[in-house]
């Protein structure tokens, strides 16, 4: 399992070696907006009738209610966790896309993060809407390690990397603590994560 706190990272090497350091990006937060955008976003989600989705009205988007590996067994999610890849993670949301017809996918991380309440002691998302959530890190969509797309504040000599940004970049992903709501894009690829998969919500 995982730590929470400091998940397995991988950087390739030779050259990429040396952009490491310039290369753990952190999301960055800014706390008036964080926790204006946490209640808004509580206010947004409710359980469809099933019990098993959290839809989000205002964004148009509905959450597996248990993370992949476990199941909505009417009362609560049982059974635990199923740790993946980022790219297994990938091809199991293509995977229940097809089997299921509706577009299943990865969240971005300002998706994701959104879930975790950040005012909470300690943050958390909503047991209620999510029991038994782990507060592991989760894996996410979000790839690129762009300074001007994810991080306008610094890390502009990664920006600028050039060919050792686009090689640190596709060995290195972006994953959410739902701990704390802190995100990261040093997490290699292959170390396994949480997976919560989101969709479309359904029509009316």
């Amino acid at each position: 399992m995982v730590s929470p706190s400091h998940p397995v990272l991988h950087a390739p090497r030779a050259a990429a070696l040396g952009l490491l350091a310039c290369a753990v990006l952190a999301w960055p937060v800014h706390a008036a907006e964080e926790a204006e955008a946490g209640r808004a976003g509580a206010a947004a989600l409710s359980v469809s009738p099933d019990g098993t989705l959290v839809v989000d009205a205002r964004a148009r988007l509905a959450w597996a209610r248990c993370v992949e590996g476990m199941h909505w067994d009417g009362s609560t999610c049982a059974g635990s966790p199923r740790l993946l890849g980022l790219t297994e993670a990938k091809a199991l949301a293509k995977q229940r896309w097809q089997a299921e017809g509706v577009r299943w996918r990865l969240p971005r991380v300002n998706e994701l993060r959104r879930l975790v309440n950040r005012n909470a002691k300690p943050p958390a998302v909503d047991a209620a809407l999510f029991p038994n959530a782990p507060t592991e890190w989760h894996w996410t969509s979000t790839a690129s390690v762009n300074a001007a797309t994810v991080n306008p504040y610094a890390y502009d000599n990664v920006a600028r990397g050039g060919r050792g940004a686009e090689v640190l970049g596709a060995h290195l992903g972006w994953a959410v603590d739902m701990g704390s709501g802190a995100g990261r894009g040093d997490v290699g690829r292959a170390t396994p994560l949480v997976v919560r998969l989101v969709r479309p919500a359904p029509n009316p």
